[in-house]
């Protein structure tokens, strides 16, 4: 995202690097959760070590997996913003035999300089449920030139689309859409055990159980939609309850409930995101919606559900498994590729 396109912008992710920078709660930003540590804000950013990656591969290298910022494909059109859950944006695995031991090395630090430190084992643990641990599924793709204007790098395999573009990308957070999952058993119990990621769900539900009854059925949508309908509505009606409708101690749990679906990226990214999310009109202006095709355990827990503004998108589906599609924008024009 390009922070010369909105002052407040620039002016709100300084403030929030000064803040990590001095080891400030991210509280104090945005209402979560996160501490971005003085040691944090020295390492090495993802897009510091893309660049080195990139000028550690070769030139056949660099003609398989290196495109330009805008390249198409032929079936999958727009290759840098599609986002899936479960694909390979090149045929390369990243354990495979077209990286050395050095490049994984390097591949394995920007994963992890892209996924908050407090979440490196639950990622790790998602990884090896799902493909047998980082690498062995994945593959990558650089768009654009480090270095030398806009890139990024997308990185993709089952149950996972992550990127950094260290803020190239106009108008969007993560760099584009992304993809979260996981599948410790494909058909899980109601109870979604050992799911790294269930507990974003059970937040969901406590703001639900927190409802009064017509606020309730307001937000009781009958059926789930597509999971990949995640592209923007802008100003249109979004279904669910409005958040603007709910009451100040609702609105502080579903502010909790926010922290934790984006605790798990940077520092920086989680500022992106409410960033956007403050350009659309903040949380006010999001709908809250649960399914009610979507009870695997018929115990008032909503397996599916989603928050939606009108650039904003986190639609989580539960059921069988856990997948989550994350589309997140400070404006609606931004179109999807999925």
């Amino acid at each position: 995202m390009t922070e010369m396109n909105n002052p407040n912008r620039r002016h709100f992710l300084k403030t929030a690097s000064a803040a990590a920078a001095t080891g400030v709660a991210a509280t104090s930003l945005t209402g979560l959760g996160s501490v971005a540590s003085a040691k944090d804000a020295a390492a090495p950013t993802a897009e510091t070590l893309v660049s080195k990656l990139y000028g550690t591969l070769s030139e056949d290298q660099k003609s398989k997996v290196c495109f330009a910022w805008d390249h198409a494909d032929p079936k999958r059109g727009l290759l840098r913003t599609r986002v899936q859950n479960n694909w390979n944006v090149t045929p390369f695995e990243i354990n495979g035999k077209f990286y050395n031991d050095d490049q994984r090395d390097l591949i394995t630090s920007i994963f992890e300089s892209i996924i908050h430190p407090d979440w490196h084992d639950r990622y790790y643990q998602q990884l090896d449920d799902d493909a047998g641990g980082f690498g062995n599924e994945q593959s990558l793709a650089i768009f654009g030139k480090p270095g030398d204007g806009k890139f990024e790098m997308v990185l993709t395999g089952r149950h996972m689309t992550l990127r950094c573009d260290g803020n190239t990308t106009d108008n969007v957070a993560f760099g584009g859409p992304l993809f979260y999952g996981h599948a410790p058993e494909f058909n899980e119990g109601h109870k979604h055990t050992d799911n790294v990621f269930w507990h974003q769900a059970v937040a969901a539900n406590n703001v639900y159980k927190m409802l009064d009854g017509k606020q309730q059925k307001q937000a009781l949508v009958a059926r789930t939609p597509r999971e990949q309908s995640v592209s923007f509505r802008g100003q249109n009606a979004i279904p669910g309850l409005s958040v603007a409708d709910m009451s100040a101690d609702q609105k502080e749990e579903m502010q909790k409930t926010l922290g934790l679906l984006v605790e798990m990226y940077r520092t920086s990214d989680q500022a992106d995101v409410m960033s956007c999310l403050k350009t659309q009109g903040g949380l006010d202006a999001c709908s809250l919606a649960f399914y009610g095709d979507s009870d695997m355990g018929k115990d008032g827990v909503w397996d599916n559900w989603r928050l939606e503004g009108p650039s904003f998108v986190w639609h989580y589906r539960g059921k069988p498994h856990v997948h989550v599609w994350v589309n997140v924008a400070d404006d609606p024009s931004v179109k999807l590729n999925a």
